[in-house]
């Protein structure tokens, strides 16, 4: 077959790639994949929001107890609630028993989730200066983004089984 210009690659050797791919694979038995999650435990996702209370709360009273200022821990503590409050509706979502009939309403049930989430998070922060007195942004940015990060924390402190 004669090769046409521009074409990036052959297509019998993406075949023939995919068949060398196929071969390598091995299926894992039962008692294989037992130890496989043995090894790598799964974090459940109220440990990460958990993790995120936790670091919310430190972040909020770290910012009123250095500052003094009562309105810098409150605003610390909105920014913490805008990313706890979403993730805990998220979580709730994906261990929902529609979630789990079959991989499309999984995939589909993530994102639809996941979309929920984000506009909640937006929701509310479009709502802080109406909650907040005298709302600090920084302080409450601070919040949010040690809030968001501490899911960092939950996978290095997660329970490991031998």
């Amino acid at each position: 077959m004669k090769k046409m210009p521009g074409e990036p690659r052959d297509f019998d050797r993406e075949e023939e790639e995919q068949e060398e791919r196929d071969a390598n694979f091995k299926r894992l038995t039962a008692e294989e994949a037992r130890q496989l999650r043995e090894r790598s435990p799964q974090i459940s996702p109220w440990r990460v929001i958990a993790g995120q209370i936790i670091a919310g709360l430190l972040v909020a009273l770290a910012a009123w107890g250095l500052t003094g200022k009562q309105n810098l821990g409150w605003s610390a503590g909105y920014g913490a609630l805008s990313v706890i409050i979403p993730a805990a509706v998220f979580a709730r979502g994906l261990t929902g028993r529609l979630a789990t009939l079959n991989p499309s309403t999984a995939v589909l049930g993530f994102f639809v989730w996941e979309l929920v989430k984000m506009a909640l998070t937006v929701a509310m922060l479009f709502a802080a200066p109406r909650l907040i007195t005298a709302l600090s942004w920084p302080a409450m940015l601070v919040g949010l983004v040690v809030t968001m990060q501490a899911y960092w924390a939950a996978v290095v402190f997660a329970p490991r089984r031998k």
